[in-house]
Protein backbone atom coordinates (compact mmCIF):
# COMPACT_ATOMS: atom_id res chain seq x y z
CA UNK A 1 0.00 0.00 0.00
CA UNK A 2 1.78 3.10 -1.26
CA UNK A 3 0.19 5.17 1.50
CA UNK A 4 2.50 3.65 4.09
CA UNK A 5 5.61 2.81 2.05
CA UNK A 6 7.87 5.45 3.66
CA UNK A 7 6.52 4.83 7.16
CA UNK A 8 6.87 1.05 6.81
CA UNK A 9 10.51 1.17 5.70
CA UNK A 10 11.44 3.62 8.49
CA UNK A 11 9.73 1.54 11.17
CA UNK A 12 11.34 -1.65 9.87
CA UNK A 13 14.76 -0.01 10.16
CA UNK A 14 14.05 1.01 13.76
CA UNK A 15 12.85 -2.45 14.76
CA UNK A 16 15.60 -4.36 12.97
CA UNK A 17 18.12 -2.49 15.18
CA UNK A 18 16.14 -3.45 18.29
CA UNK A 19 15.78 -7.10 17.27
CA UNK A 20 19.53 -7.38 16.75
CA UNK A 21 20.23 -6.77 20.46
CA UNK A 22 20.16 -9.42 23.15
CA UNK A 23 19.32 -6.93 25.90
CA UNK A 24 17.62 -3.54 25.84
CA UNK A 25 18.15 -0.63 28.17
CA UNK A 26 15.64 2.11 28.85
CA UNK A 27 17.82 4.39 26.71
CA UNK A 28 17.58 1.93 23.78
CA UNK A 29 13.78 1.99 23.99
CA UNK A 30 13.71 5.80 24.26
CA UNK A 31 15.96 6.18 21.21
CA UNK A 32 13.82 3.77 19.17
CA UNK A 33 10.62 5.57 20.17
CA UNK A 34 12.10 8.93 19.19
CA UNK A 35 12.60 7.52 15.68
CA UNK A 36 9.08 6.03 15.67
CA UNK A 37 7.71 9.44 16.70
CA UNK A 38 9.54 11.19 13.83
CA UNK A 39 8.39 8.53 11.35
CA UNK A 40 4.73 8.97 12.39
CA UNK A 41 4.91 12.78 12.22
CA UNK A 42 6.47 12.57 8.75
CA UNK A 43 3.62 10.26 7.71
CA UNK A 44 1.24 13.13 8.59
CA UNK A 45 -0.19 11.52 11.72
CA UNK A 46 -1.84 14.10 14.00
CA UNK A 47 0.79 15.34 16.52
CA UNK A 48 -1.55 14.90 19.54
CA UNK A 49 -2.22 11.32 18.45
CA UNK A 50 1.54 10.68 18.10
CA UNK A 51 2.23 12.06 21.59
CA UNK A 52 -0.49 9.89 23.15
CA UNK A 53 0.61 6.79 21.19
CA UNK A 54 4.31 7.13 22.11
CA UNK A 55 3.35 7.67 25.76
CA UNK A 56 1.34 4.42 25.85
CA UNK A 57 4.02 2.39 24.06
CA UNK A 58 6.77 3.78 26.31
CA UNK A 59 4.81 2.98 29.46
CA UNK A 60 4.53 -0.66 28.42
CA UNK A 61 7.94 -1.00 26.72
CA UNK A 62 10.08 0.07 29.69
CA UNK A 63 8.35 -2.39 32.00
CA UNK A 64 10.55 -5.08 33.56
CA UNK A 65 8.92 -7.92 31.57
CA UNK A 66 10.24 -6.34 28.35
CA UNK A 67 13.74 -5.36 29.43
CA UNK A 68 14.33 -8.74 31.08
CA UNK A 69 12.74 -10.93 28.37
CA UNK A 70 14.81 -13.18 26.09
CA UNK A 71 13.65 -11.33 22.96
CA UNK A 72 13.04 -7.73 24.11
CA UNK A 73 13.16 -6.29 20.56
CA UNK A 74 10.37 -8.61 19.46
CA UNK A 75 8.28 -7.72 22.52
CA UNK A 76 8.60 -3.98 21.73
CA UNK A 77 7.43 -4.62 18.13
CA UNK A 78 4.49 -6.61 19.52
CA UNK A 79 3.57 -3.70 21.85
CA UNK A 80 3.75 -1.19 18.96
CA UNK A 81 1.58 -3.50 16.84
CA UNK A 82 -1.09 -3.81 19.59
CA UNK A 83 -1.14 -0.08 20.33
CA UNK A 84 -1.33 0.80 16.62
CA UNK A 85 -4.26 -1.61 16.26
CA UNK A 86 -6.04 0.02 19.23
CA UNK A 87 -5.35 3.49 17.83
CA UNK A 88 -7.15 2.59 14.58
CA UNK A 89 -10.17 1.13 16.35
CA UNK A 90 -9.10 -2.23 17.77
CA UNK A 91 -11.58 -4.42 15.92
CA UNK A 92 -13.36 -4.26 12.58
CA UNK A 93 -16.46 -2.07 12.67
CA UNK A 94 -19.15 -3.72 10.55
CA UNK A 95 -21.89 -2.07 8.55
CA UNK A 96 -25.15 -1.57 10.46
CA UNK A 97 -28.17 -3.61 9.45
CA UNK A 98 -31.77 -2.55 10.12
CA UNK A 99 -34.04 -4.92 12.03
CA UNK A 100 -36.67 -4.16 9.42
CA UNK A 101 -35.36 -3.54 5.86
CA UNK A 102 -34.33 -1.39 4.17
CA UNK A 103 -31.05 -0.38 5.83
CA UNK A 104 -30.46 3.27 4.88
CA UNK A 105 -26.88 4.43 4.30
CA UNK A 106 -26.13 8.08 3.64
CA UNK A 107 -22.82 9.14 2.06
CA UNK A 108 -21.38 12.51 3.04
CA UNK A 109 -18.15 14.32 2.21
CA UNK A 110 -16.46 17.07 0.26
CA UNK A 111 -16.47 17.30 -3.52
CA UNK A 112 -13.81 15.11 -5.11
CA UNK A 113 -13.54 12.67 -2.18
CA UNK A 114 -15.10 9.91 -4.31
CA UNK A 115 -18.63 9.61 -2.82
CA UNK A 116 -20.37 8.60 -6.04
CA UNK A 117 -17.75 5.96 -6.94
CA UNK A 118 -17.84 4.71 -3.34
CA UNK A 119 -21.64 4.36 -3.57
CA UNK A 120 -21.12 2.07 -6.59
CA UNK A 121 -18.37 0.08 -4.85
CA UNK A 122 -20.48 -0.43 -1.74
CA UNK A 123 -23.43 -1.51 -3.91
CA UNK A 124 -21.22 -4.14 -5.57
CA UNK A 125 -19.97 -5.41 -2.21
CA UNK A 126 -23.58 -5.74 -0.98
CA UNK A 127 -24.62 -7.53 -4.18
CA UNK A 128 -21.87 -10.11 -3.59
CA UNK A 129 -23.52 -10.76 -0.21
CA UNK A 130 -26.86 -11.35 -2.00
CA UNK A 131 -28.40 -8.00 -1.05
CA UNK A 132 -30.55 -5.79 -3.31
CA UNK A 133 -29.33 -2.19 -3.01
CA UNK A 134 -31.13 0.82 -4.47
CA UNK A 135 -28.90 3.80 -5.36
CA UNK A 136 -30.42 7.25 -4.78
CA UNK A 137 -29.05 10.32 -6.62
CA UNK A 138 -29.32 13.32 -4.28
CA UNK A 139 -26.42 15.35 -5.70
CA UNK A 140 -28.29 17.86 -7.89
CA UNK A 141 -25.49 20.43 -8.03
CA UNK A 142 -22.38 18.78 -9.50
CA UNK A 143 -22.64 18.54 -13.30
CA UNK A 144 -23.10 14.92 -14.42
CA UNK A 145 -23.27 13.56 -10.85
CA UNK A 146 -26.65 11.92 -11.53
CA UNK A 147 -25.41 10.55 -14.85
CA UNK A 148 -22.28 9.13 -13.18
CA UNK A 149 -24.41 7.24 -10.65
CA UNK A 150 -26.69 5.96 -13.44
CA UNK A 151 -23.67 4.67 -15.40
CA UNK A 152 -22.43 2.86 -12.27
CA UNK A 153 -25.93 1.43 -11.76
CA UNK A 154 -25.91 0.07 -15.33
CA UNK A 155 -22.51 -1.56 -14.79
CA UNK A 156 -23.79 -3.22 -11.63
CA UNK A 157 -27.26 -3.97 -12.96
CA UNK A 158 -28.55 -2.07 -9.90
CA UNK A 159 -31.47 0.41 -10.05
CA UNK A 160 -30.81 4.13 -9.54
CA UNK A 161 -33.59 6.38 -8.24
CA UNK A 162 -33.51 9.98 -9.49
CA UNK A 163 -35.95 12.89 -9.79
CA UNK A 164 -33.57 14.99 -11.92
CA UNK A 165 -31.50 18.01 -10.92
CA UNK A 166 -34.44 20.37 -10.25
CA UNK A 167 -35.99 18.44 -7.36
CA UNK A 168 -35.26 19.03 -3.69
CA UNK A 169 -32.63 16.53 -2.35
CA UNK A 170 -34.74 15.93 0.80
CA UNK A 171 -37.73 14.92 -1.38
CA UNK A 172 -35.49 12.69 -3.53
CA UNK A 173 -34.15 10.88 -0.45
CA UNK A 174 -37.66 10.38 1.03
CA UNK A 175 -39.08 9.09 -2.28
CA UNK A 176 -36.05 6.84 -2.79
CA UNK A 177 -36.63 5.13 0.55
CA UNK A 178 -40.35 4.72 -0.27
CA UNK A 179 -39.47 3.13 -3.64
CA UNK A 180 -37.03 0.76 -1.93
CA UNK A 181 -39.73 -0.42 0.48
CA UNK A 182 -42.23 -0.92 -2.35
CA UNK A 183 -39.78 -2.85 -4.54
CA UNK A 184 -38.18 -5.07 -1.92
CA UNK A 185 -34.72 -3.46 -1.73
CA UNK A 186 -32.96 -4.24 1.54
CA UNK A 187 -30.37 -1.42 1.27
CA UNK A 188 -30.71 2.23 0.21
CA UNK A 189 -27.47 4.03 -0.65
CA UNK A 190 -27.94 7.81 -0.74
CA UNK A 191 -25.32 9.76 -2.71
CA UNK A 192 -25.40 13.34 -1.40
CA UNK A 193 -23.85 16.57 -2.67
CA UNK A 194 -20.42 17.80 -1.62
CA UNK A 195 -18.75 21.20 -1.65
CA UNK A 196 -15.16 22.29 -2.13
CA UNK A 197 -15.10 23.07 1.60
CA UNK A 198 -17.39 22.63 4.60
CA UNK A 199 -20.09 25.32 4.56
CA UNK A 200 -23.38 26.04 6.30
CA UNK A 201 -25.61 25.39 3.27
CA UNK A 202 -24.10 21.92 2.76
CA UNK A 203 -24.49 20.97 6.42
CA UNK A 204 -28.05 22.26 6.59
CA UNK A 205 -29.05 20.14 3.57
CA UNK A 206 -27.35 17.02 4.95
CA UNK A 207 -29.01 17.49 8.35
CA UNK A 208 -32.41 17.87 6.65
CA UNK A 209 -31.91 14.65 4.62
CA UNK A 210 -30.77 12.86 7.77
CA UNK A 211 -33.78 14.08 9.79
CA UNK A 212 -36.16 13.01 6.98
CA UNK A 213 -34.91 9.45 6.32
CA UNK A 214 -33.14 8.66 9.64
CA UNK A 215 -30.22 6.68 8.15
CA UNK A 216 -28.84 3.67 10.00
CA UNK A 217 -25.37 4.64 8.79
CA UNK A 218 -23.94 8.08 7.98
CA UNK A 219 -20.61 7.42 6.31
CA UNK A 220 -18.12 10.20 5.71
CA UNK A 221 -16.05 9.63 2.57
CA UNK A 222 -12.63 11.26 2.84
CA UNK A 223 -9.66 11.34 0.49
CA UNK A 224 -6.68 9.76 2.30
CA UNK A 225 -4.35 11.77 0.06
CA UNK A 226 -5.35 15.00 1.81
CA UNK A 227 -3.61 13.78 4.98
CA UNK A 228 -4.21 15.98 8.01
CA UNK A 229 -6.98 17.86 6.15
CA UNK A 230 -8.95 14.61 6.03
CA UNK A 231 -8.88 14.48 9.84
CA UNK A 232 -10.03 18.11 10.11
CA UNK A 233 -12.88 17.47 7.64
CA UNK A 234 -13.93 14.40 9.66
CA UNK A 235 -13.97 16.46 12.87
CA UNK A 236 -16.15 19.17 11.29
CA UNK A 237 -18.65 16.75 9.77
CA UNK A 238 -18.89 14.69 12.96
CA UNK A 239 -19.80 17.77 15.05
CA UNK A 240 -22.74 18.50 12.74
CA UNK A 241 -23.93 15.08 11.58
CA UNK A 242 -23.00 12.48 14.22
CA UNK A 243 -21.22 10.18 11.79
CA UNK A 244 -21.34 6.42 12.31
CA UNK A 245 -18.23 5.68 10.27
CA UNK A 246 -15.56 6.85 7.85
CA UNK A 247 -14.50 5.49 4.47
CA UNK A 248 -10.97 6.32 3.31
CA UNK A 249 -10.62 6.53 -0.47
CA UNK A 250 -7.38 6.61 -2.51
CA UNK A 251 -5.54 4.76 0.24
CA UNK A 252 -3.37 3.25 -2.49
CA UNK A 253 -2.38 6.72 -3.73
CA UNK A 254 0.98 8.41 -3.33
CA UNK A 255 0.32 9.66 0.17
CA UNK A 256 1.80 9.43 3.65
CA UNK A 257 -1.29 7.70 5.06
CA UNK A 258 -1.48 9.56 8.38
CA UNK A 259 -5.26 10.00 8.08
CA UNK A 260 -5.85 6.26 8.55
CA UNK A 261 -3.93 6.30 11.82
CA UNK A 262 -5.38 9.58 13.18
CA UNK A 263 -9.09 9.62 12.27
CA UNK A 264 -10.45 7.17 14.87
CA UNK A 265 -8.38 8.69 17.67
CA UNK A 266 -9.39 12.28 16.83
CA UNK A 267 -13.09 11.82 15.99
CA UNK A 268 -14.00 8.59 17.74
CA UNK A 269 -15.54 7.42 14.44
CA UNK A 270 -14.47 3.98 13.22
CA UNK A 271 -12.99 3.55 9.74
CA UNK A 272 -15.36 1.04 8.11
CA UNK A 273 -13.89 0.67 4.61
CA UNK A 274 -10.81 1.50 2.58
CA UNK A 275 -11.22 2.35 -1.10
CA UNK A 276 -8.44 1.00 -3.31
CA UNK A 277 -8.22 2.01 -6.98
CA UNK A 278 -10.94 3.02 -9.41
CA UNK A 279 -12.50 -0.36 -10.17
CA UNK A 280 -15.86 -1.23 -8.63
CA UNK A 281 -14.47 -4.16 -6.64
CA UNK A 282 -11.80 -1.90 -5.09
CA UNK A 283 -13.32 -1.70 -1.62
CA UNK A 284 -12.04 -3.53 1.46
CA UNK A 285 -13.51 -3.76 4.96
CA UNK A 286 -11.09 -1.93 7.27
CA UNK A 287 -9.42 -4.26 9.77
CA UNK A 288 -7.28 -2.26 12.25
CA UNK A 289 -5.16 -5.31 13.19
CA UNK A 290 -4.44 -6.17 9.55
CA UNK A 291 -3.67 -2.54 8.71
CA UNK A 292 -1.25 -2.33 11.65
CA UNK A 293 0.50 -5.46 10.34
CA UNK A 294 0.81 -3.90 6.89
CA UNK A 295 2.17 -0.64 8.30
CA UNK A 296 4.80 -2.55 10.29
CA UNK A 297 5.78 -4.56 7.18
CA UNK A 298 4.40 -7.84 8.53
CA UNK A 299 2.04 -8.39 5.61
CA UNK A 300 -1.68 -9.15 5.68
CA UNK A 301 -2.28 -12.78 4.81
CA UNK A 302 -5.86 -12.79 6.19
CA UNK A 303 -7.07 -10.17 3.68
CA UNK A 304 -5.25 -12.05 0.90
CA UNK A 305 -7.00 -15.29 1.93
CA UNK A 306 -10.39 -13.50 2.03
CA UNK A 307 -9.78 -12.13 -1.47
CA UNK A 308 -8.71 -15.53 -2.79
CA UNK A 309 -11.71 -17.31 -1.25
CA UNK A 310 -14.16 -14.95 -2.91
CA UNK A 311 -12.57 -15.05 -6.37
CA UNK A 312 -10.78 -18.37 -6.92
CA UNK A 313 -12.43 -21.65 -7.80
CA UNK A 314 -10.98 -24.25 -5.39
CA UNK A 315 -11.09 -27.19 -7.83
CA UNK A 316 -9.45 -25.16 -10.58
CA UNK A 317 -6.79 -23.99 -8.13
CA UNK A 318 -5.90 -27.61 -7.23
CA UNK A 319 -5.70 -28.52 -10.91
CA UNK A 320 -3.50 -25.49 -11.59
CA UNK A 321 -1.18 -26.35 -8.71
CA UNK A 322 -0.64 -29.81 -10.15
CA UNK A 323 0.09 -28.38 -13.61
CA UNK A 324 2.58 -25.89 -12.17
CA UNK A 325 4.35 -28.60 -10.21
CA UNK A 326 4.71 -30.77 -13.29
CA UNK A 327 5.57 -27.88 -15.68
CA UNK A 328 2.39 -28.60 -17.70
CA UNK A 329 1.26 -24.98 -17.44
CA UNK A 330 0.06 -23.76 -20.87
CA UNK A 331 -0.82 -20.38 -22.40
CA UNK A 332 -4.50 -21.35 -21.97
CA UNK A 333 -3.87 -21.69 -18.24
CA UNK A 334 -1.94 -18.43 -18.34
CA UNK A 335 -4.98 -16.59 -19.75
CA UNK A 336 -7.20 -18.11 -17.07
CA UNK A 337 -4.72 -17.08 -14.36
CA UNK A 338 -4.58 -13.53 -15.72
CA UNK A 339 -8.35 -13.38 -15.42
CA UNK A 340 -8.24 -14.68 -11.82
CA UNK A 341 -5.46 -12.25 -10.97
CA UNK A 342 -7.44 -9.27 -12.29
CA UNK A 343 -10.21 -10.25 -9.86
CA UNK A 344 -7.76 -10.38 -6.94
CA UNK A 345 -6.47 -6.88 -7.63
CA UNK A 346 -3.14 -5.28 -8.55
CA UNK A 347 -0.14 -7.57 -8.03
CA UNK A 348 1.86 -4.92 -6.15
CA UNK A 349 -0.97 -4.76 -3.57
CA UNK A 350 -1.09 -8.57 -3.33
CA UNK A 351 2.69 -8.69 -2.76
CA UNK A 352 2.37 -6.25 0.15
CA UNK A 353 0.05 -8.67 1.92
CA UNK A 354 2.70 -11.44 1.94
CA UNK A 355 4.93 -11.16 5.02
CA UNK A 356 8.55 -10.36 4.12
CA UNK A 357 7.85 -10.02 0.40
CA UNK A 358 8.70 -6.31 0.46
CA UNK A 359 12.24 -7.29 1.41
CA UNK A 360 12.76 -9.60 -1.58
CA UNK A 361 14.79 -7.74 -4.16
CA UNK A 362 12.85 -7.14 -7.35
CA UNK A 363 9.46 -7.79 -5.74
CA UNK A 364 9.09 -4.30 -4.24
CA UNK A 365 8.98 -2.68 -7.66
CA UNK A 366 6.63 -5.12 -9.39
CA UNK A 367 3.89 -3.07 -11.02
CA UNK A 368 1.17 -4.12 -13.41
CA UNK A 369 0.38 -1.92 -16.35
CA UNK A 370 -3.20 -2.51 -17.58
CA UNK A 371 -2.14 -1.65 -21.14
CA UNK A 372 0.66 -4.20 -20.97
CA UNK A 373 -1.82 -6.79 -19.68
CA UNK A 374 -4.09 -6.03 -22.66
CA UNK A 375 -1.14 -6.45 -25.09
CA UNK A 376 -0.20 -9.78 -23.52
CA UNK A 377 -3.80 -10.94 -23.75
CA UNK A 378 -3.89 -9.95 -27.44
CA UNK A 379 -0.68 -11.95 -28.11
CA UNK A 380 -1.98 -15.10 -26.38
CA UNK A 381 -5.40 -14.82 -28.04
CA UNK A 382 -3.71 -14.60 -31.45
CA UNK A 383 -2.27 -18.10 -30.92
CA UNK A 384 -4.10 -21.17 -32.15
CA UNK A 385 -5.48 -23.60 -29.53
CA UNK A 386 -2.68 -25.99 -30.44
CA UNK A 387 -0.02 -23.31 -29.92
CA UNK A 388 -1.47 -22.29 -26.56
CA UNK A 389 -1.37 -25.90 -25.37
CA UNK A 390 2.09 -26.64 -26.81
CA UNK A 391 4.28 -23.50 -26.61
CA UNK A 392 7.21 -25.50 -28.05
CA UNK A 393 5.46 -25.29 -31.47
CA UNK A 394 6.04 -21.52 -31.61
CA UNK A 395 8.70 -21.27 -34.30
CA UNK A 396 9.82 -18.06 -36.08
CA UNK A 397 7.05 -18.01 -38.74
CA UNK A 398 4.31 -18.66 -36.16
CA UNK A 399 5.67 -15.86 -33.95
CA UNK A 400 5.64 -13.47 -36.91
CA UNK A 401 1.97 -14.35 -37.61
CA UNK A 402 1.05 -13.85 -33.92
CA UNK A 403 2.79 -10.46 -33.88
CA UNK A 404 0.81 -9.31 -36.91
CA UNK A 405 -2.46 -10.67 -35.55
CA UNK A 406 -2.04 -9.01 -32.15
CA UNK A 407 -0.67 -5.67 -33.33
CA UNK A 408 2.66 -6.21 -31.54
CA UNK A 409 6.28 -6.53 -32.67
CA UNK A 410 7.99 -9.92 -33.05
CA UNK A 411 10.39 -8.82 -30.27
CA UNK A 412 7.45 -8.38 -27.88
CA UNK A 413 6.09 -11.83 -28.78
CA UNK A 414 9.58 -13.34 -28.26
CA UNK A 415 9.93 -11.56 -24.93
CA UNK A 416 6.59 -12.88 -23.66
CA UNK A 417 7.37 -16.47 -24.70
CA UNK A 418 10.83 -16.28 -23.05
CA UNK A 419 9.36 -14.86 -19.81
CA UNK A 420 6.61 -17.48 -19.88
CA UNK A 421 9.20 -20.27 -20.16
CA UNK A 422 11.29 -18.73 -17.36
CA UNK A 423 8.20 -18.53 -15.17
CA UNK A 424 7.33 -22.16 -15.89
CA UNK A 425 10.83 -23.27 -14.88
CA UNK A 426 10.77 -21.13 -11.76
CA UNK A 427 7.36 -22.43 -10.66
CA UNK A 428 8.56 -26.02 -11.02
CA UNK A 429 11.69 -25.29 -8.97
CA UNK A 430 9.63 -23.37 -6.43
CA UNK A 431 7.13 -26.19 -5.98
CA UNK A 432 10.05 -28.51 -5.19
CA UNK A 433 11.62 -26.00 -2.84
CA UNK A 434 8.41 -25.33 -0.90
CA UNK A 435 7.22 -28.94 -0.81
CA UNK A 436 7.53 -31.10 2.33
CA UNK A 437 10.61 -32.90 0.95
CA UNK A 438 12.10 -29.89 -0.83
CA UNK A 439 15.18 -28.05 0.39
CA UNK A 440 14.58 -25.27 2.87
CA UNK A 441 15.20 -21.73 1.78
CA UNK A 442 12.12 -19.58 2.37
CA UNK A 443 12.49 -16.06 1.01
CA UNK A 444 16.26 -16.40 0.45
CA UNK A 445 15.69 -19.54 -1.56
CA UNK A 446 12.98 -17.81 -3.61
CA UNK A 447 15.34 -14.91 -4.28
CA UNK A 448 18.06 -17.29 -5.46
CA UNK A 449 15.73 -19.26 -7.71
CA UNK A 450 14.40 -16.11 -9.32
CA UNK A 451 17.82 -14.80 -10.17
CA UNK A 452 18.84 -11.27 -10.97
CA UNK A 453 17.23 -11.07 -14.39
CA UNK A 454 13.90 -12.76 -13.71
CA UNK A 455 10.88 -10.74 -14.86
CA UNK A 456 7.17 -11.56 -14.55
CA UNK A 457 5.49 -11.69 -18.01
CA UNK A 458 3.07 -9.00 -16.88
CA UNK A 459 5.54 -6.79 -14.95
Amino acid sequence: MVAFEGLTSRLQNVFSKLKGRGKLTEDDVNEALREVRLALLEADVNFKVVKQFIGKVKERAIGQEVLKSFTPGMVVVEIVNKELTELMGGTQSKLARANKPPTIIMMAGLQGAGKTTLTGKLAKMLQKQNHKPLLVACDIYRPAAIKQLQVLGEQLNAPVFTMGDQANPVDIAREGVRQAKENGHDYVLIDTAGRLHVDEALMTELKQISAEVEPHETLLVVDAMTGQDAVNVAENFHKELQLTGVVLTKLDGDTRGGAAISIKAVTGCPIKFAGIGEKLDGLEPFHPDRMASRILGMGDMLTLIDKARSTIDEEKAKEMEKKLRNAEFTFEDFLEQMDQMKKLGPLDQIMEMIPGMNKVKGMKDVKIDDRKMARIEAIVKSMTTEEKRQPELLNASRRKRIALGSGNSVQEVNRLIKQFEDMRKMMKQLSGMMGPKGPKGGMKGLKGKMGKNFKFPFG
